[in-house]
């Protein structure tokens, strides 16, 4: 098994990206959050998703990246209160034409709890009120997102869906500075195939196969 400090390593990428490829499968991934809302990342399509994954020993490590990745987008929840954070406005993209909407980053909990038994998923979903009182994290508690992606114990786990809803990429593993501007990067790069014209851009280097 790799060391968890490794680097992010890819497993799945946009298949547009690679030439002779089937285009890649359109996915609505549905959870509950710990509010007992309904979510699907098919209600999102146009804009980028971004879940971030762990289970208990990584928890901390995903909401930190989490935490970055969405005030790198939405700069303004920095100063914003708490009931506020998830409204703030995505910045500009370069090269994005005016009056037309800017595609959004949706930068999304997941708890991987598959070890949590129903008779006591109401008690986790109380702890997670307490701990997340305004930001909603979807609670996995079938191991759906481990069981389809795979997950690397203690580390942050992210799966990207472009504003297609497509999968664009599996990472897992710490993120270091330089992952973390390969990441952004990429993430702006699928922002931009929302325009309808540009449906295929290059993909960063680090980020490619």
């Amino acid at each position: 098994m790799r060391s968890l400090a490794t680097a992010v390593t890819l497993v799945s990428l946009l298949a547009s990206s690679a030439a002779g490829e089937p285009p890649q499968r359109v996915v609505n991934i549905a959870m509950e959050d710990q509010f007992k809302h309904r979510h699907e990342t098919g209600m999102l399509r146009g804009d980028v998703v971004v879940l971030v994954y762990a289970e208990r020993k990584g928890g901390e490590a995903a909401q930190e990246l989490g935490r970055r990745l969405h005030l790198h987008f939405h700069p303004t929840a920095a100063t914003a209160p708490a009931t506020e954070w998830c409204r703030q406005p995505v910045i500009g993209l370069a090269g994005w034409p005016a009056g037309l909407r800017l595609p959004d980053v949706h930068v999304i909990a997941v708890a991987s709890l598959p070890e949590i038994p129903k008779a006591l998923q109401p008690v986790a979903r109380a702890q997670l009120r307490k701990d997340s009182p305004f930001v909603p994290v979807w609670l996995d508690f079938e191991g759906r997102l481990e069981h389809a992606y795979g997950i690397v114990p203690g580390t942050p786990n992210v799966v990207l869906v472009n504003p297609r809803g497509e999968v664009h990429a599996v990472l897992s593993g710490r993120v270091d500075d330089v992952k973390m501007r390969e990441l952004v990067a990429t993430i702006d790069v699928l922002r931009l195939q929302a325009r309808p014209e540009q449906r295929t851009a290059a993909i960063p280097t680090g980020l490619a196969r």
